[in-house]
């Protein structure tokens, strides 16, 4: 037995990344799994590894930060097992990094409509669902915005996952009633390939001059890797985590604590 045999998890950037390994995670203890992302070439690798190693998945396209695309995916999604009990809340992207001045308009808004908003149209539209069963949330913030403002340039990034930790709070307040936990993991850096989608513009310019002993990540001295996240991640939607609700875990190797 599965521990979580019978359950339909939706995750979202599962095409890649921590999104991609925590499918495999949540797929290899009996979840049927939903992936969801924008490019059908990738969630399909997601999706062919899951069923190689015998598990249930299916795919899901969709743009996160446009609310009719991401209603129309969830609901299907949902008729396809009659249920979602899990929710990955994981798709997200760096944006751009530079003065605050040099932030474009639209490119604030994007940041924040991918990263935030997105992740309010994640939980909204799964929530009916949820609802029926009750179930677990997670959201991936990140340690900027939440431990770490030292990254200079980061400002829109900063304000999107602080942002996501605020929503985490606020919703398991409000969804405990239902049986509904909504807890928040923040990464460290993860070798994963979401600096390909970092513009960065003239940061050596505006960044603060710090050196840092060699090698700034304490515990192994090295970046973590996304199956690690997905571990956590499986915990705090496990009934093994069954108690804890509204909560942020900061998976670093202790990076934050010295970059803060």
């Amino acid at each position: 037995m599965g521990t979580f045999d019978g359950k339909v998890a939706l995750v979202t950037g599962a095409g890649s990344g921590i999104g991609r390994a925590t499918a495999l995670h949540l797929a290899a203890s009996g979840a049927k799994i939903v992936a969801l992302g924008k490019t059908l070439g990738n969630l399909d690798e997601t999706v062919a590894m899951i069923s190689e190693a015998g598990g249930e998945a299916v795919t899901s396209v969709a743009d996160i930060s446009v609310a009719e695309m991401m209603r129309e995916a969830i609901d299907a999604a949902a008729s396809r097992w009659g249920r979602i009990d899990i929710v990955i809340a994981n798709a997200g992207f760096n944006g751009v990094w530079a003065a605050l001045e040099d932030i474009e308009p639209h490119e604030w808004e994007r940041t924040l409509a991918v990263n935030l908003t997105g992740t309010f149209f994640t939980l909204k539209y799964a929530l009916p669902h949820l609802k029926r069963q009750g179930g677990a949330v997670v959201v991936v913030s990140s340690v900027n915005g939440s431990r770490i403002f030292s990254n200079t340039g980061a400002t829109a990034y900063s304000c999107s996952k602080a942002g996501q930790v605020a929503f985490a709070k606020m919703t398991a307040l409000e969804l405990a009633p239902h049986k509904i936990r909504v807890n928040v993991i923040c990464p460290g850096a993860i070798q994963t390939n979401i600096n390909e989608t970092t513009v960065g513009r003239d940061l050596d310019q505006i960044r603060t001059p710090v050196e840092f002993p060699k090698g700034w990540h304490p515990l192994r001295g090295a970046p973590g890797q996304a199956e690690q996240v997905a571990r956590l991640a499986g915990f705090l939607v496990s009934d093994a985590a069954d108690h804890i609700t509204g909560t942020e875990m900061w998976i670093d190797g202790g990076e934050s604590l010295l970059r803060g």
